[in-house]
């Protein structure tokens, strides 16, 4: 069946077929989301780390909030760096590179020396601490960027979104791994040994290994190569993930789009300032990242168990009640991937911005009939948390992903999709920064009151704003979205969609 949105080039491809190839393509993509494992378990890790961290370390909140969002304002740096440098010397190497980055931070993170100074900004200490989640932010941002990519480059356009998707999949999956494993060395270590945030730092270290190892024996992106006129290794991998008669026809496809490209003076920045609809679709992907992060997701991952506290729950209880987000999150994950090539991404972020913003007002009104010291409200509001991140993961996070690793042309992205998650992990850093004081400051109501508000504007965004990409092919999308033609089309289905609405 012709896949959802495809062009008359798309239609006239050989069907996708099964046979060895597609067991290779899930080799490939299963590889290179030890990536996302990564970015899950390092962002993951410290919502439960932070605690025992703080209280050896002598750390106050705001260096506690310095600590978190470190690696979150680097992430940042990351994507925008780690998309740029992939455009030069592949997705492939771009992956190696970040292993060594994971590998190394995580090393400088638990062996930064304690010391009676260490609580102040200016101990050697401390400074270890911040260089070592500086770097692996650095690597989560590149990963962020780069994997997506990879994958999406790699997939058939038939099955993009899923393929795709399973990086999310994988990050979720590193932060219920995170949550886990710090609730397992907090009960089974924590009266035997100092320093336990140190091994729940310290576990990273394992898949970091296990991405380098693995991405030696992997593919580069047959897009890349087609880009850098390396047309004979291009056909070499297409050959080991599609049919001969697909892997030819494929090749074809992507080899008019590069000619095209080669009468353009300019590719990366040059190309994007030199066309206003480049300039555009750049804009509405900042947006979409940011409205991603301002539905306070990251503020559950980040803090989830000072959250539950401050609903009411002990210490102990919100450590074993955190585990649920994770649980959650992977569930929503798994629902996510089984729709990423059923429903349109629109339509995808429509129905979960419309869930978290209600989520959002449930608990607000739950914070305010419930008053403290009721025995309901910190379960009540665990409840509706959960339902959140089930929300959230089951409609937002896998597709946002997705749609920003396929919106940009091949020319530019890297540099594009860098850009983007620059975007998305500043606000992401914003949120991981403010949010203690947040929630010091005026609670759970007036915080998730906040959070539906911005929930609102965020779905007049995407409502407005936001060009549809399921089932068509990146070399499709690449025309449609150079001539300013995808926003054209997304009008018009809006429209058509309005009208048979109608009764």
């Amino acid at each position: 069946m012709t896949a959802h949105g495809a062009s008359s080039a798309e239609k006239q491809l050989p069907p996708l077929g099964t046979g060895p190839f597609r067991a290779r393509l899930g080799q490939i993509s299963v590889i290179a989301c030890f990536g996302g494992l990564l970015f899950g378990y390092d962002t993951g890790v410290a919502n439960g780390a932070e605690g025992p961290m703080a209280q050896e370390l002598g750390l106050s909140l705001i260096q506690i909030g310095f600590v978190i969002s470190a690696l979150v304002f680097a992430a940042a740096v990351g994507a925008l760096a780690g998309g740029a440098i992939s455009d030069r010397i592949g997705r492939r190497r771009a992956i190696i590179l970040m292993s060594f980055l994971f590998l190394g931070g995580a090393m400088m993170v638990v062996l930064s020396p304690a010391g009676p100074e260490l609580g102040t900004f200016y101990a050697p200490g401390y400074a270890t601490l911040i260089a070592g989640r500086i770097l692996l932010g650095l690597a989560v941002g590149a990963a962020s960027s780069v994997v997506p990519v990879y994958l999406a480059e790699l997939a058939p356009f038939e099955i993009r979104g899923s393929i795709a998707g399973r990086n999310e999949f994988a990050i979720v999956l590193g932060q219920l791994s995170a949550f886990v494993v710090n609730y397992v060395i907090a009960a089974t270590l924590g009266e035997h040994i100092d320093g336990i945030w140190r091994v729940m730092f310290a576990v990273c270290a394992l898949p970091a290994i296990a991405l380098f190892i693995g991405m030696l024996r992997m593919p580069e992106s047959p897009r890349w190569l087609v880009e850098k006129g390396r047309h004979e290794e291009a056909l070499k991998v297409l050959r080991t993930i599609r049919s001969e008669e697909r892997a030819a026809a494929e090749l074809g496809t992507v080899e008019h789009v590069a000619e095209e490209e080669a009468g353009v003076a300019s590719v990366g920045l040059k190309a994007l300032l030199a066309n206003k609809h480049l300039i555009t679709i750049v804009l509405i992907a900042i947006g979409v990242g940011v409205v991603q992060q301002l539905t306070g997701i990251n503020s559950i991952m980040y803090y989830g168990t000072r959250v539950l506290e401050e609903s009411g729950m002990t210490e102990e209880q919100a450590t074993l009640a955190n585990i649920a987000f994770g649980v959650v999150a992977v569930l929503g994950a798994v629902i996510a991937l089984r729709n990423m090539d059923r429903l349109d991404r629109r339509v995808t972020f429509m129905i979960g911005l419309s869930l978290t913003t209600i989520c959002h007002l449930l608990v607000g009104v739950a914070s305010v009939v419930l008053p403290e010291g009721n025995p309901a409200r910190p379960f009540v509001i665990l409840v509706l948390v959960v339902a959140f991140v089930l929300s959230m993961q089951t409609f937002l996070n896998v597709a946002v992903w997705v749609w920003l690793s396929e919106i940009f042309p091949l020319h530019m992205r890297g540099l594009g999709i860098g850009i983007a998650v620059f975007c998305l992990w500043m606000m992401n850093g914003a949120v991981a920064l403010f949010f203690p004081t947040l929630v010091s400051g005026v609670g759970i109501t007036g915080s998730f009151f906040l959070f539906a508000g911005v929930g609102v504007l965020s779905l007049l965004f995407v409502w407005r704003f936001v060009p549809e990409t399921r089932g068509v092919s990146l070399e499709k999308l690449e025309e449609d979205v150079t001539t300013g033609e995808i926003h054209i089309l997304t009008r018009k289905k809006r429209l058509v969609n309005a009208i048979v609405k109608k009764p």
